[in-house]
């Protein structure tokens, strides 16, 4: 059951109240997508002059956008993959990841991972 007055993700029970806020569910998304095959990082939301800004490591939660919706919640995934690699491939992977993460952390039904690819990156040796 979502929560519409404190703009966090809530479940009612005997005992009392649970409440997610979008930012955590945002940081359990953004992990889940660093540990996926062929992301190269998180991307910010948004480009500058044209170019994808890769996050670092402790700021993954900017590249996610977590909105809730009718029936769950719909994650907007902002990254930045690797180069050489089935961009088609990648996205399927990591909206079954995301999805899964979410699902198992907050019990919250996610109904729609969008995943937007904001570049591409070679990896130098």
């Amino acid at each position: 059951m979502a929560s519409k007055t404190s703009n966090a993700l809530g479940q009612a029970r005997q005992w009392g109240r649970v409440e997610v806020f979008p930012s955590a569910v945002a940081a359990i998304a953004g992990h889940a997508a660093q540990g996926c095959y062929g992301i190269a990082g998180m991307a910010a939301r948004g480009l500058r002059d044209g170019v994808a800004e890769l996050l670092h490591r402790g700021n993954v939660s900017h590249g996610v956008e977590v909105i809730e919706v009718e029936g769950g919640l719909a994650i907007d995934v902002y990254v930045i993959v690797q180069y050489g690699i089935r961009i088609s491939e990648v996205a399927h992977n990591l909206q079954e990841t995301v999805k899964f993460a979410v699902e198992r952390s907050v019990n919250v039904p996610v109904v729609e991972v969008n995943v937007n690819v904001q570049g591409v990156r070679e990896e130098r040796a």
